[in-house]
């Protein structure tokens, strides 16, 4: 005769059955770049206003949450390596939309020029009025190709720094007339000298149309992005993104 399964003995004996857990929802990867103060390392932590938001989303939907600052060229290839995982703080592009399943927007992405407010003599309606003036760029950034795509020249109309940091310290010191730098990174960068965002003056927009984004993989679970999105969509209306918003950007 065959031996009955242990596993029928609960309903033979009309005993409750037990319950099998189901199996741990698997941790979400983000993969980021210094670019303070939207994502950046101090230390052996991880912070910035994209990080703690996309903390508080994953919190809400009950998402265990692994973060790693890379280089950004390595974060984007880390993350096409991993189904769970997320890359931020990514700029929604027209090339980029079929590539991602997208979470957002984090915050507008606000490429401006500016000068120092003390410098009221100098105007800058448009580029090719920039005369014997300089500008200062990170090498290689978007802005860069996008400035020398106008006709501007490294070491001539342009002044290359190897970050936002170096590029702010020549602005204060006299050393160039104006500054390229996302909004976000101008306030941030008068914090770590201790000064007013409005000591920058902005004079020209130079990049304004698109904004921040989480980008998930495209074979991501659909529901999970849905989730994300209702997590981050609730905090902007109970006024938890704007207060986090303050912290980073004032």
């Amino acid at each position: 005769m065959k031996r009955r399964t242990c596993l029928a003995l609960p309903a033979v004996f009309g005993l409750p059955a037990v319950a099998v857990a189901a199996p741990a929802e698997r941790a979400l990867v983000g993969f980021t770049e210094n670019l303070a103060p939207l994502n950046y390392q101090d230390g052996a932590d991880v912070r910035g206003f994209s990080v703690e938001l996309l903390r508080k989303m994953a919190a809400a939907v009950g998402l265990p949450l692994e973060l790693q600052v890379l280089p950004w060229q390595r974060a984007v290839q880390m993350a096409e390596t991993q189904p769970a995982s997320v890359l931020f703080s990514l700029t929604r592009t027209p090339e980029r939309e079929s590539q991602f399943q997208w979470v957002g927007p984090i915050a507008p992405r606000r490429v401006l020029i500016y000068r120092l407010t003390k410098r009221g003599d100098l105007s800058l309606p448009q580029l090719s009025e920039l005369g014997e003036r300089r500008i200062g760029v990170v090498r290689d950034s978007a802005a860069d190709r996008l400035l020398q795509a106008a006709g501007l020249r490294p070491g001539i109309e342009l002044e290359h720094g190897l970050d936002d940091a170096t590029n702010v310290r020549k602005l204060l010191a006299s050393r160039m007339e104006f500054v390229v730098l996302l909004d976000w990174a101008a306030a941030w960068a008068m914090r770590q000298h201790k000064l007013a965002y409005a000591t920058l003056q902005p004079v020209m927009e130079l990049d304004v149309a698109r904004a921040y984004w989480y980008g998930l993989r495209p074979e991501a679970d659909p529901a999970l992005v849905k989730r994300l999105q209702a997590a981050l969509d609730t905090m902007k209306r109970d006024g938890r993104y704007e207060r986090l918003r303050q912290r980073y950007f004032r």
